[in-house]
């Protein structure tokens, strides 16, 4: 058999091979491996290319090889998520580089790191003042993480004492102009739903480039065509406006009646409505 032949047969088992193993070792983001799995891949990936252009000519022994560095870094795996000391042994310890608002110098010359490296990464990380800083971690896999001081935060709705509804994923039920139906199905829809809702903007499901759904029901549609300007929805805010329409009536109807019974119902039910409204302002005006 020609040696090109053999090369090509390799090659695409091997690939497939190793997507296998890949997979099986697990999900790893690249740019935020530790040194060992980075190693690991590393080396995977040389002898797979050595096996596939024939360079290893024993494919067994090749495959030896390439098994161990697969089921080692498994088995590695399995015992740091047992052992603690095995995990720092393999994956190392974070470091802290910012501490009390303090830059620990002895730290940043165990990562290497200068001081306008550090700055440049805490700029990465939206702390553009030093000061600003009360602790600043590195990551095992080189990942820097920031605590800004307690004044330096920015404001969330907890601080202000407000409640906010909680925020459901997203699902995508158009892509490419094709309706997905598993997602709508996730929601509790259907396509003569979603057929719906894009009449009453005016555009087809052919002409949408991306369709989501939020928790709450609105479709959200971003359209091939960039010049074409869709209304954005406003199910919440209208709600809203109807229930504070209501209770606006309620009120000027106990005002206008002379009949101390209906004045004192409309009345209450100004108040019971203002409740309702109150507990519904979170989820409808977010």
């Amino acid at each position: 058999m020609n040696e090109w032949i053999v090369i090509l047969l390799r090659s695409i088992a091997l690939f497939f091979l190793a997507l296998i193993l890949i997979r099986i070792m697990g999900k790893r983001q690249p740019a935020r491996m530790n040194p060992f799995s980075f190693v690991n891949y590393a080396v995977i990936a040389i002898i797979t290319a050595l096996i596939s252009l024939n360079v290893i000519k024993n494919l067994v022994l090749g495959l030896i090889a390439l098994g161990i560095w697969v089921v080692l870094p498994i088995a590695v795996d399995f015992l740091a998520i047992k052992s603690k000391w095995v995990h720092d042994w393999v994956n190392g310890k974070a470091t802290i580089l910012v501490k009390d608002g303090k830059v620990m110098e002895e730290n940043l010359i165990q990562v290497r790191y200068t001081g306008e490296e550090l700055l440049r990464e805490l700029r990465s990380k939206n702390a553009f003042n030093l000061a600003d800083v009360e602790f600043a971690v590195m990551e095992t896999t080189g990942d820097i993480n920031v605590l800004l001081k307690s004044d330096k935060k920015p404001i969330t709705p907890f601080d202000l004492g407000r409640k906010v509804a909680p925020q459901p994923e997203s699902q995508t039920v158009i892509l490419d102009g094709n309706m997905l139906n598993e997602p709508l199905s996730n929601l509790g829809l259907n396509q003569e739903w979603l057929n719906d809702q894009l009449e009453r903007i005016g555009v087809s499901a052919a002409n949408v480039f991306m369709g989501q759904v939020d928790g709450s029901g609105e479709l959200y549609v971003d359209l091939f065509d960039d010049a074409m300007q869709v209304p954005k929805p406003k199910v919440k805010e209208l709600v809203y406006a109807n229930l504070e329409k209501a209770r606006a009536d309620l009120m000027s109807f106990a005002l206008e009646t002379k009949d101390n019974q209906a004045k004192d119902m409309y009345s209450k039910d100004a108040e019971k409505l203002k409740q309702v409204i109150e507990k519904l302002e979170p989820y409808l005006l977010r």
